[in-house]
């Protein structure tokens, strides 16, 4: 497929409900700072699967983002970005229907980060939640540099170059995307224009995905089941994960909300079967093996297709086709935009 025809398919204002219409821009991109877990799956990816249907949408694998806290390891961030197209064309998402770009192969991108860091205060930046909050957080590494200070300035060239309209996020990260904003805001003041599009969120429940040790599924805590895993794996690992301690004997009552493996069928399995699993928990009626094979079950059927895909697309070449597509159209419309934002700026 060529570009002109991904953009004939974005750009024809095709309705699938009132209001909402291709040429609607979404942005949202993930870090290629590790393997993709069913946390990412479930949490993000399946809710873009269903926003290209409906939206013009850009995904891109933000590898200078990983850049701000994996400075150290840049080897890693290739490998990692190649992976994560690769799940993102498992997962679902089609080059026909969104654009997926690789961010340091769009140079516009820092471009306009340089352009932006000109004009956002510091204290703006100091302020940051997330800030603080990482570099408490992560203790192995040196946090203190000019780079993971100023990740949200980067984050917002990468929204503002496309003039993106949404951004999917979760109700709690909301604030998040003030930032943005704000700096737009800024530009538009200074420069009296109004090139720069304040982004909106376009707010999504994500679900609360639990690790194999009870706390939030997450590569830092190596308690993942992975998008790459094999289905011995999984069941092993879904196997083997905690329950209620107080179910030391299968004749042992227990609590199914102290159970990291009843969370995971809150996401993934039926009302009927949570319903058949907490009261058997709590009864004693079934054991933590049977409680967990109702699990393995549909885990092992949400990955079917992932891992049919995957194959399917590891003996093609069909990822560098889409990579090197996606960095074109991603491009051509950062270019329409800097031109506007250099004449705003008298930089032309």
């Amino acid at each position: 497929m060529q570009i002109g025809e991904i953009q004939s398919i974005q750009t024809g204002g095709q309705v699938d409900e009132p209001g909402l219409r291709f040429n609607n821009r979404v942005l949202s991109g993930m870090q290629p700072s590790g393997l993709l877990h069913i946390g990412n799956l479930v949490g993000a990816l399946q809710n873009w699967v269903k926003l290209q249907q409906q939206y013009e949408c850009y995904y891109f694998v933000a590898d200078w983002h990983a850049l701000t806290s994996n400075y150290a390891e840049p080897a890693l961030i290739k490998q990692y970005s190649n992976e994560l197209v690769l799940n993102f064309l498992s997962a679902g998402l089609s080059p026909d229907k969104c654009t997926i770009f690789i961010q340091s192969k769009v140079p516009q991108h820092a471009e306009l980060c340089l352009l932006l860091s000109m004009i956002t205060p510091l204290g703006w930046l100091q302020r940051v939640p997330t800030y603080k909050e990482k570099q408490f957080e992560i203790k192995d590494k040196d946090l203190d540099t000019f780079g993971f200070l100023g990740y949200p300035v980067l984050q917002s060239a990468d929204i503002l170059a496309y003039r993106a309209k949404y951004v999917p996020v979760g109700i709690d990260q909301e604030p998040h995307l003030e930032i943005t904003r704000e700096i737009a805001r800024r530009f538009n003041f200074l420069y009296s224009t109004e090139v720069m599009v304040e982004p909106q969120a376009l707010l999504t429940e994500f679900p609360k995905v639990v690790g194999l040790d009870g706390r939030k599924m997450s590569k830092s805590y190596n308690n993942c089941i992975y998008l790459s895993d094999t289905p011995e794996e999984v069941e092993t690992k879904i196997r083997t994960m905690m329950t209620d301690p107080a179910r030391k004997r299968r004749t042992d009552k227990g609590d199914p909300e102290l159970s990291p493996v009843f969370q995971l069928h809150k996401v993934f399995s039926t009302k009927e079967e949570q319903e058949y699993v907490a009261d058997g928990c709590r009864t004693a009626k079934i054991g933590c093996i049977d409680c967990k094979k109702i699990l393995i079950k549909h885990v092992l059927t949400l990955l079917e297709s992932i891992w049919a895909k995957r194959k399917e697309l590891i003996k093609s070449s069909v990822l560098t086709d889409v990579v090197r597509e996606g960095n074109a159209r991603a491009a051509h419309v950062t270019e329409e935009s800097m031109q506007l934002i250099r004449e705003a700026m008298k930089l032309n």
